[in-house]
């Protein structure tokens, strides 16, 4: 039951974008296809979920027992930093088309601090290894939820005749804010 609790506050009442504010950078700037961004929920959770675990197990058995607890933030952020690079790497032999189409935007997953947020968050929240790693899905899966939403409007969007002043980017936030809103009526499911 605890798996079910962490999942659903992380997808739908704790979104990592559309509650936390986590991601918005990717959240906008890679949301214009929907296809595009289902290559990034991809590859941001197979991050999110690996920089989780070996943040956890750094956290626990590196800097905790040797009190240096302070070097959480930038250890942190060089692992996630070394696992983009090694999943650019991967993409590259395996999948060229989809490399092609995350080319420029998979250095934002370095950037994203929803993957830090996270790995901080599960070690904030006292996780176990188990439940970390259900909670570093669960987010992803959040956040790809979030995403593709977001980038299915802004399709439909470009379909709708919108007033001159309001394309592009002011009509965007809007219906990103309306997404967080309706977002907010799960806010009593947990």
């Amino acid at each position: 039951m605890e798996y079910v609790i962490i999942i659903i506050s992380a997808i739908f009442v704790n979104n990592i974008v559309l509650s936390q504010f986590l991601g918005i950078c990717p959240f906008i700037g890679v949301s214009s296809k929907v296809e595009t961004s289902v290559g990034m929920t991809g590859a941001v959770t197979f991050v999110m979920v690996i920089a989780t675990m070996v943040t956890y197990l750094l956290q626990k058995y590196v800097l905790a027992p040797f009190g240096i607890g302070f070097m959480q933030t930038i250890t942190f952020i060089l692992v996630i930093a070394s696992l983009v690079q090694m999943v650019e790497i991967i993409l590259k032999k395996v999948s060229p088309a989809l490399y092609q189409a995350l080319g420029v935007f998979l250095p934002l997953i370095t950037t994203n601090c929803a993957v830090l947020g996270v790995a901080i968050l599960a070690v904030q929240k006292d996780y176990d290894l188990i439940e970390s790693v259900v909670f570093a899905m669960a987010n992803a899966l959040g956040f790809g939820l979030a995403l593709i939403t977001f980038a299915g409007l802004r399709e439909h969007m470009d379909m709708v005749n919108i007033p001159k002043g309001m394309k592009g980017v002011p009509i965007a936030f809007i219906v990103a804010g309306l997404l967080a809103m309706a977002f907010m009526g799960f806010s009593g499911l947990v």
